[in-house]
């Protein structure tokens, strides 16, 4: 089968601003794939130790990658996909427990 005379068409890249950096993302990558794409590979640090998270497992199993996206926190990067226009953010971080704990949704650090 011959794909002589075809023109393949790319869609225009969308844009999406993080912490009022322009980032741009392909139509059907997570908003994830495009900060990483971008250079940006943390976003969010963790509670205890304040150490750098960004994309881990990439497929939604843990919380690695959590973002403000549109005004609406904790969303995870790896799943949201990407939109013309998003704002993104980072995730604002609130100290653990003072037993060390962490208590829900730990970082385990």
């Amino acid at each position: 089968m011959s794909h002589a005379g075809r023109e393949r068409t790319e869609a225009a890249p969308y844009r999406l601003t993080f912490d009022g950096t322009t980032v741009t993302a392909r139509p059907g990558q997570s908003v994830g794939a495009a900060l990483v794409a971008a250079g940006i590979v943390s976003w969010r640090t963790t509670r205890r130790a304040g150490g750098p998270r960004g994309l881990f497992c990439g497929i939604g199993v843990c919380f690695d990658c959590l973002i403000t996206v549109d005004d609406h926190p904790g969303q995870r990067a790896c799943l949201v996909p990407a939109r013309d226009g998003m704002r993104l953010s980072r995730e604002e971080t609130r100290p653990s427990a003072e037993d060390g704990r962490g208590g829900e949704g730990s970082d385990g650090d």
